[in-house]
C-alpha cells in the first residue's frame, strides 16, 4: 500500500538524503534535516507497536512535530541556497501529504 503514512515517510526521507548527499559545507542544516525527517517514520512505525491508543496518538503526534520542523528545515535550506526552489517546493508538498494524513489519522483517533 503505498500511500501508507510510513512507506510515504520512508520514500521521502530515502530521497531526501540522496539530495542532501549533495550538500557541501552545511553539515549542521543536513544533519538536523535529516533527523528530523527521518523520526517522521520512525515514530509513525512505532505507533503500530503502542501500548494504548493514547500512546498511539502520542508517537503520531511526534511524527507531526517532526514533519513541522522538517518543513522548518527545508526554508533555512532553500534560504541559503542550499537546495533549489524546485526541490523545496517539492519537498514541502510531500512533507505536507504526510503531515496531512498524520492531522487526519490523529483526528480519527479515538482516545481510551
Amino acid at each position: 500500500m503505498k500511500n501508507s503514512i510510513r512507506e510515504q515517510a520512508v520514500e521521502f526521507t530515502v530521497e531526501l538524503v540522496k539530495v542532501c548527499d549533495g550538500i557541501k559545507g552545511r553539515d549542521v542544516f543536513i544533519n538536523q534535516i535529516l533527523r528530523s525527517a527521518s523520526s517522521i517514520g520512525a515514530n509513525a512505525y512505532e505507533a503500530n507497536y503502542a501500548q494504548s491508543r493514547l500512546d498511539f496518538i502520542n508517537k503520531l503526534k511526534i511524527s507531526l512535530k517532526e514533519c513541522y520542523e522538517t518543513e522548518y528545515w527545508l526554508i533555512i535550506l532553500h534560504n541559503i541556497n542550499a537546495i533549489s526552489y524546485e526541490q523545496f517546493d517539492y519537498f514541502t508538498k510531500k512533507c505536507g501529504n504526510i503531515r496531512r494524513k498524520l492531522i487526519a489519522a490523529i483526528n480519527n483517533t479515538i482516545p481510551e
